[in-house]
């Protein structure tokens, strides 16, 4: 179906109110900052905490400090779908917010393990939350055209919020010299407070996301639906002109006809339905499983098995957030040009060949900067396709009456499947080591690069109710 020609013709005249649309996006796209920033700062403090808690010499232990905030994540997405299809996607946000807040001054004040683990978790609820209901509020106000750049905003954000996390650790941490003993770096200021400081610095974004949600106005398809019209008229003309305002809400209205306003199961069952959610769970899972989170959870064994120090691991842990944001950037050039399929299919294959090579690398025992290059490779390579554009497809591919469900099931099985990655890495780790571990994520993406060739459609220049009939034709 071709591009709806107002609003091609909206985007040439600039018509659209960007600077609204970017506030908007912006502001919501704080869930993702925090997302990034509280799933990657526990990278940067492992080393530290892990001594405080002593649990350096306990993979298990170590395995559930990494991935109890995914348990938060899982019933994050849970509460998210029943949540914002009740109350829409704004207030569940504030109350992500809100979590963010006390899981990183928890975190940080915690002197025992269980409760660092429950704060962790508390601050898990909140990622799933965010990363559930961030992108979906974007995708219902950006116009079709512009809407994969605008959702990229959230994984722009993110990767702000990784690069962040490893800056503030890299500053916070004071300089390890290569042969201090565990006891000594127990005792030392990164022991004691300096990984304390890494989460209390999280405080700041959270509270700023937290006061500007209560700024921001419901979703105008939200509206629609629990049948406001007149409160999306005034947003969606706000953000396009009358005109476009009356032709959006036309075209939504059309998706929702004759439709009772409550999501139950048999929705789910409809013979069209099962396609569409198989897409989206497996995209879901595959952005996950593709691998690259380890990079970020597991920096420490990944770089001193390569034979760097504690200090030089956090260091290339900036390079490699910085190498993640500019590729970001770029993607959000492209998504909308190249569109969604193309670059997954590049993304998927791409990590295959560099896993194979990273793999490679660490069989022949290579140390140094060419495991740093592979590693930045495939960043870079997961910065422009999957990471970004996984949640482009899942904030758009749903029907508009059961969007925000179906995107918590999606949601849902990313944190699962994230869950499952970061959990068994130290056991995959200790059982294949690093090179059948990485070959190991090779397969799995040549398996996730058979099924977009096979079963993704191209969503690029759609609305959201274009694309909804397209597969209810």
């Amino acid at each position: 179906m071709t591009q709806n020609p107002n609003e091609e013709a909206a985007v040439k005249d600039n018509s659209f109110n960007m600077q609204y649309l970017l506030a908007l996006a912006v502001t919501s796209a704080l869930g993702g900052l925090l997302f990034g920033y509280d799933w990657v700062v526990i990278g940067g403090a492992k080393p530290f905490y892990e001594l405080y808690f002593d649990i350096k010499s306990e993979p298990r232990l170590q395995g559930w400090a990494m991935s109890s905030a995914l348990i938060g994540c899982i019933f994050g997405a849970l509460l998210a779908g029943a949540f914002s299809d009740k109350y829409g996607r704004k207030y569940p946000l504030i109350g992500a917010a809100f979590l963010f807040m006390v899981s990183a001054f928890g975190s940080g004040y915690a002197n025992d393990f269980s409760w660092f683990v429950f704060y962790r978790i508390l601050g898990g609820i909140g990622i799933g939350l965010a990363s559930t209901l961030s992108p979906l509020y974007i995708s219902e106000l950006a116009p079709a055209p512009l809407r994969g750049r605008f959702v990229s905003i959230n994984q722009l954000t993110i990767v702000i919020g990784i690069l962040a996390a490893q800056v503030v650790n890299y500053l916070i941490a004071e300089p390890v010299p290569e042969s201090v003993g565990s006891l000594e770096m127990k005792a030392s200021w990164n022991g004691l407070m300096g990984w304390r400081w890494m989460f209390w610095a999280e405080l700041i974004p959270a509270t700023a996301f937290f006061l500007l949600m209560f700024a921001v106005p419901r979703s105008p398809r939200f509206l629609i639906k629990i049948q406001k019209e007149s409160e999306a008229m005034k947003v969606l003309e706000k953000i396009g002109g009358r005109h476009y305002a009356q032709e959006e809400v036309g075209n939504i209205q059309a998706t929702l006809a004759d439709k009772l306003p409550k999501v139950n199961v048999k929705d789910f069952l409809h013979p069209k339905m099962k396609p569409i959610l198989v897409i989206g769970i497996v995209l879901a899972v595959f952005q996950q499983w593709c691998g690259i989170n380890v990079i970020f959870n597991y920096a420490e064994e990944i770089f001193t098995q390569a034979g760097y120090s504690v200090g030089d691991m956090l260091f290339n842990i900036i390079i490699t957030g910085s190498v993640n944001l500019a590729f970001t950037l770029l993607a959000m050039r492209l998504v909308d040009h190249w569109g969604r399929k193309r670059l997954m299919v590049f993304g998927s294959l791409g990590l295959t060949f560099v896993y194979l090579f990273l793999g490679l690398s660490y069989y022949l025992t290579w140390t140094g900067f060419p495991i740093l290059v592979l590693v930045v490779g495939a960043i870079a390579i997961y910065a422009m396709t999957l990471a970004p554009v996984t949640w482009v497809i899942l904030s758009e591919i749903f029907p508009n009456r059961i969007r925000g469900m179906a995107m918590s099931l999606a949601t849902l099985s990313l944190w699962i499947a994230s869950f499952a990655l970061t959990f068994s890495f130290p056991l995959l780790n200790s059982a294949l080591n690093a090179s059948g571990t990485f070959w190991v994520y090779g397969g799995i993406c040549l398996t996730g690069y058979l099924f977009i060739i096979k079963s993704l459609p191209e969503t690029k220049g759609k609305s959201l109710e274009e694309i909804e009939s397209e597969f209810f034709k």
